[in-house]
């Protein structure tokens, strides 16, 4: 076994993991779970990481509690289950709704406590919630390590890592002198920060000079909001789930309240009352419309069948380059229609003219976009509403243009009204047909990218995902039409554009031609896009300075098989792993909804019994280095 401290007269393996969130905690999980088959004795597991274990630092308690979750309870889970095509045993444990009908309430937060006794199945938690139930994962990960083990919480970051293949490894910890030293180390580091590119650099500048107010991209939950005033004129770019954030933090956060409209519609609901701190916020982006709202129903019909079409391992048979536009999202595009007409069908067969099964035979014949794809569409299913068009879907108002702003909010009112009310009525179930389906293509996906293949992709797939399958909750987006209605926000349009003008920011969009807006704020509602050349990580950094990793497209390359850190020479290090959505075998979901083969989840089993395997092998220190 690897040298390191001594127990009952054998050498115990120390691993040191960089990061402490719930990526983290899966890990720890699955070596727990292997270790019985792989690994004969205790490990010594060092947690470097400034934010709480387990949750880390999205979900950290310390935060507003105003900010929820954007998924039910029912579908959030830290586990792995019958679904996980994994080497290592599966081992079921409780979803947030059943951890939340069971757990106890001692030492818990009353305000979490109180919300844990309301919370139902169909419920979207608070993250404070959802900390509890990560910081509980973490501590029965840690329990199912093997007997004798023990873990070291450092509250701190990881600044440098030193040691070859063949040496154990150092790790420099920011508040102190000696290093940790293990025989390996796994780089669990999550979402990152990034240095500003040079337009943010610009306009950060050309606000400070003129006394504006500039907020680059950033985790909405970590940006100082003090700086914008009641009242001032902001514009807003972006309307995802950073928006929906900064929204709820400069209205509900600052004093205003939401109050229910009896007997109102759909869009109507609520009525907002303005605490008088609240800026007005002036909102536009690249399709101009939010977020799609979260399904609150279930399936009507027939229960999701595995990936059919878009199978990676068909696509990665195939020599050469994968080149995304070309040969993946054709086949993408046909899973989810699938999956949506699958639904169409056994759901609301008063909506089609044929069986699903006649249905479906042909429609595995076709090409997507093929013109007898769209002739069996127009054949079988009579009402264009009901047939899926992802061009449509992306860009919902592409060429409409209006000719007053109160004409385009009029409009985005009643559009933003007609998703809250499709998204919350089981009678468009077809559409978490496709969101099911969109998960399973998410998932065959991380293996194509993991093959080191795939070329083409320049985001537009993780934010269409994002757009159509990770919105806000409905009642979320009821405020957000709330919120107009108080003037508190406007909508600008599709394709906003912002200038610096005679010191202001000026703003305006393709929807309304010739309106513009004159603000002295500038908020970038959206995360911060990491790309390893500007990381802002002191680790990652100081570990590209001495070419000991190396970028794919901005992505830290590791190891398609096992996930280890490849060097710039192209050689992975033994010693040394990484996983997270910043690496080329990128998974960005830490946890998942159940019965769907998380791929975050396959990845922790391959890299712990990677890592079991090698400290097993009883690898020789050549030298500390």
């Amino acid at each position: 076994m690897a040298a390191g401290r001594h127990h009952g007269g054998g050498a115990v393996s120390t691993v040191v993991v960089v990061g402490a969130g719930p990526r983290a905690s899966g890990l720890l999980e699955r070596m727990g779970a292997n270790a019985p088959e792989l690994l004969a004795g205790p490990v010594e597991v060092h947690l470097v990481d400034p934010f709480p274990p387990g949750a880390g630092r999205v979900w950290r308690h310390e935060q507003s509690p105003l900010l929820r979750m954007n998924s039910m309870a029912e579908d959030v889970t830290a586990f792995t289950d019958e679904s996980v095509r994994c080497a290592g045993p599966v081992r079921p444990g409780p979803s947030l709704a059943q951890w939340a009908a069971d757990v106890p309430a001692v030492g818990l937060d009353p305000a979490v406590r109180a919300e844990l006794a309301a919370l139902e199945p169909t419920s979207f938690p608070s993250r404070r919630v959802q900390s509890a139930y990560l910081k509980w994962f973490h501590e029965r990960a840690v329990a199912g390590l093997p007997p004798g083990s023990s873990v070291h919480v450092h509250a701190t970051k990881a600044v440098r890592l030193t040691g070859s293949s063949r040496q154990r490894q150092r790790v420099w910890l920011a508040d102190r002198t000696e290093p940790l030293v293990a025989d390996v180390v796994v780089l669990a580091l999550g979402h990152l920060d990034a240095e500003p590119v040079p337009e943010h650099r610009w306009l950060a500048a050309y606000a400070e000079e003129h006394g504006l107010t500039y907020l680059p991209p950033g985790y909405t939950a970590d940006v100082d909001l003090s700086a914008v005033r009641p009242g001032e004129d902001v514009v807003v770019r972006g309307m995802g789930l950073a928006f929906i954030d900064l929204v709820v933090l400069l209205g509900e956060g600052r004093g205003g309240a939401f109050v229910p409209v009896p007997g109102a519609g759909v869009g109507e609901r609520l009525a907002y009352v303005p605490s008088g701190r609240e800026p007005r916020l002036h909102v536009g982006s690249r399709r101009g419309v939010p977020y799609h709202s979260k399904t609150g129903y279930r399936l009507v019909g027939a229960p999701p069948e595995p990936p059919r079409f878009f199978v990676a391992p068909a696509l990665t048979a195939v020599p050469g380059g994968i080149d995304f536009r070309a040969h993946a999202w054709p086949l993408m595009a046909k899973e989810v229609a699938y999956g949506y007409y699958r639904e169409l069908f056994t759901g609301h067969p008063d909506r089609v003219r044929t069986g699903w099964d006649e249905f479906s035979a042909r429609f595995a014949e076709l090409d997507w976009y093929s013109e007898d794809m769209r002739a069996l569409e127009r054949a079988a299913v009579p009402r264009e509403a009901d047939r899926i068009d992802f061009e449509r879907l992306d860009r919902p108002i592409d060429g409409r243009v209006f000719g007053t702003p109160e004409a385009f909010q009029a409009f985005l009112a009643e559009y933003v009204a007609a998703d809250v009310a499709r998204r919350s009525s089981a009678e468009h179930s077809a559409d978490l047909g496709a969101f099911l389906a969109l998960l399973g293509v998410y998932g065959q996906l991380a293996v194509v990218a993991a093959s080191g293949r795939l070329t083409g992709e320049d985001g537009w797939w993780h934010g269409f995902f994002s757009y159509f399958a990770s919105g806000p909750p409905p009642d979320r987006l009821e405020e957000l039409l709330a919120l107009a209605r108080a003037g508190v926000v406007s909508f600008l349009g599709a394709d906003v554009r912002v200038a610096a003008v005679d010191g202001l920011f000026v703003a305006g969009s393709a929807s309304v031609p010739g309106h513009e807006v004159r603000a002295r704020g500038l908020i970038e509602a959206r995360l911060p896009t990491h790309a390893l050349e500007r990381t802002a990580d002191p680790l990652l950094r100081s570990l590209a300075a001495a070419g000991d990793v190396t970028g794919v497209d901005g992505l830290v390359r590791v190891d398609a098989s096992d996930s280890r850190l490849v060097d710039a020479a192209g050689v992975p290090h033994a010693r040394r792993f990484a996983v997270g959505p910043y690496t080329t075998n990128k998974a960005y979901a830490a946890f998942a909804r159940p019965r769907t083969d998380n791929p975050a989840f396959r990845q922790n089993d391959q890299v712990a019994r990677a890592v079991l395997n090698f400290l097993a092998a009883g690898a020789v220190d050549e030298s500390v280095a």
